[in-house]
């Protein structure tokens, strides 16, 4: 399975009890694309939300992201770890 991180923008003000709302809905419906999110991360100065997930393809990421209500088109493959 792929690693994947990807980053999503506009998310000022979000609050804690928000951010995980968020990564729950995803969690709710992802395996209907075989995609596991395993954290999400913010940074409220820069409005960014930052999510950690496993899955066959980009496209599966960004199809769970869409239908949960948070779409993004950052979406980057983690193929290198040290």
């Amino acid at each position: 399975m792929a690693k994947f991180m990807d980053v999503h923008s506009g998310f000022f003000g979000v609050t804690h009890e928000e951010l995980d709302a968020a990564h729950c809905a995803d969690l709710k419906i992802e395996a209907e694309e075989g995609v596991h999110f395993e954290r999400a991360w913010l940074d409220p100065e820069l409005g960014k939300v930052f999510c950690l997930s496993t899955g066959p393809s980009k496209e599966a990421i960004l199809r769970i992201h869409e239908r949960a209500g948070h779409p993004t088109t950052e979406i980057y493959e983690l193929t290198e770890e040290v």
